[in-house]
């Protein structure tokens, strides 16, 4: 174990992010001054001390000895309470202090481990969103790599690859209304099975199978209402995410989307995607209801092609199913599908994540997402650790470069990226398309420059009040209580958006 103890309540997330970033599959704890320790074997242990002009960290072994300690001043005094920043200048403050505090951090961690993170002290789950604001206030693309690398410590591959994505996001992002224009996300939380390393708010099929269409229900009477409220703004993208849309039966996806064409102005709409994700969910009869109703972009999501791994993980689908619901959407005209892959599953080296990218390339989608895996704190995976502990998992830059050159062989380019907390090997998630087939909705969700309403279960709207200023409403997650507390959802809706 290792001990992250702090004399303030702030900053622990960022901290602990970076001092795990260090020691994969380490238990590292935040600790505080008043509180009493637990017993435990602790190998290292990083003590961080605020004060009004500065911030010290010591690192200290298992025996108590003192490896390092070193001293950074902050530009101006600490003073802001964590959690209560008010204007601009306090936000500045805190965002300053936290930067030096994690560039300490990082220095003196790289020299105890002799490594470095291919991302640096960054933490956060969106990186782009730096050279974006650099790039929108002028900067050349050759002084945002020095700045990047000089203040986050970013390597070069990733700092350029930050940049190149920024870059083509703006161009993508160019003709978007920002202030008057909004997104929309419809959740439908239900799985054929739930994988072994999913902590998204979807329940099997098979136990809500009768509640189904009541979950409609409530979802349809959140739909009159965003409708109403949103009547004077302009509609650029709509999302159909979960779980698996496709889970639903074509007659309750007809509904769907009946609904959403009868309360939204179309006229402005630039993307329509609908996640059929799941390969074992697909059908004509699904696809011809969504041909019919002019989804410009689905997803077909195969995760890997290793059938050894498919059954491991919990994909009740075969590696046939993927390519058959493949070939039936391009028959049917879908001229702009994604394919969603995962690396770092379990058991799988760079062989087979080889396999699953010569496969995936012979079929040519539009576009290919690939996510690093990330076993959160809800996973089976990581609930029922002890039972999956002789499983491995390996990701490292060789299987992201490999990933990267095989996009752009097949004409493909990055286009969005993000990162997610316990994500291995400390590396990212990256869209890659072709031209003009990048998801528009996936830059807008990272880059948070337009409003997006959520809705169903587990839906969480971002309403874009002011460049700095985000107003979250969420949903609760329970389906059930989706279902019976819907009054509730949209009051919450209402408060939030008359605020």
């Amino acid at each position: 174990m290792i001990i992250v103890q702090l004399n303030r309540h702030t900053f622990e997330y960022d901290v602990h992010s970076l001092v795990q970033a260090f020691f994969p599959g380490v238990h590292v704890k935040i600790v505080y001054e008043e509180a009493p320790e637990e017993e435990a074997e602790v190998s290292l242990r990083l003590v961080i001390s605020f004060a009004v002009a500065d911030i010290t960290v010591r690192l200290v072994d298992a025996a108590g000895e003192l490896l390092m300690e070193d001293t950074v001043s902050l530009p101006h005094p600490f003073t802001v309470q964590s959690g209560k920043p008010q204007t601009s200048a306090d936000r500045q403050e805190r965002h300053d202090s936290k930067n030096e505090l994690k560039r300490l951090i990082y220095r003196m961690l790289s020299k105890y481990t002799n490594q470095t993170l291919p991302w640096g002290d960054l933490t956060g789950i969106r990186p782009t969103k730096i050279p974006m604001a650099l790039l929108e206030q002028g900067w050349k693309n050759a002084d945002i790599a020095v700045h990047m690398r000089d203040t986050y410590y970013t390597s070069r591959e990733k700092t350029a690859l930050a940049i190149a994505i920024a870059n083509r996001e703006r161009h993508i992002l160019k003709d978007i209304n920002y202030q008057n224009g909004y997104s929309l996300y419809v959740g439908i939380p239900f799985c054929p099975s739930i994988c072994l390393y999913c902590s998204f708010s979807s329940s099997p099929l098979a136990l809500w199978k009768n509640q189904v269409d009541a979950y409609l229900d409530a979802l349809c009477r959140e739909i009159d209402y965003v409708s109403d409220a949103f009547a004077d703004k302009e509609l650029n993208t709509i999302y159909i995410g979960g779980g698996t849309p496709t889970t639903l039966e074509p007659y309750q996806l007809e509904r769907l989307l009946n609904k959403l064409e009868e309360r939204f102005d179309y006229s402005r709409l630039l993307e329509f995607t609908v996640e059929a994700g799941r390969p074992d969910s697909i059908t004509r009869e699904k696809l011809a209801v969504l041909r019919a109703h002019g989804i410009t972009r689905i997803s077909i999501n195969p995760q890997t092609m290793n059938q050894k791994t498919l059954d491991l993980i919990g994909r009740r689908h075969t590696v046939e199913q993927t390519i058959q619901a493949f070939s039936l959407a391009r028959d049917m005209g879908f001229d702009n599908i994604n394919m969603d892959l995962i690396v770092g599953l379990p058991g799988e080296e760079q062989r087979e994540v080889e396999h699953t990218l010569k496969e995936v390339v012979r079929l040519d989608p539009d576009s290919i997402t690939v996510h690093s895996l990330a076993v959160k704190r809800a996973a089976r995976l990581k609930m029922f650790r002890d039972e999956y502990k002789e499983m491995t998992f390996t990701n490292n830059c060789a299987i992201m470069d490999m990933t990267a050159q095989y996009a752009r062989q097949a004409g493909h380019a990055p286009y969005y990226l993000y990162r997610q907390k316990n994500m291995a090997g400390n590396f990212e998630n990256v869209g890659y398309s072709k031209e003009g087939k990048a998801g528009i909705y996936n830059i807008l969700i990272m880059e948070e420059v337009q409003s997006i309403l959520a809705l169903g279960a587990g839906a969480s709207t971002k309403l874009v009040l002011a460049k700095d200023r985000i107003e979250r409403i969420e949903n609760v997650k329970d389906i059930k209580n989706y279902i019976e507390r819907i009054d509730e959802m949209i009051e919450r809706k209402r408060s939030g958006i008359h605020e």
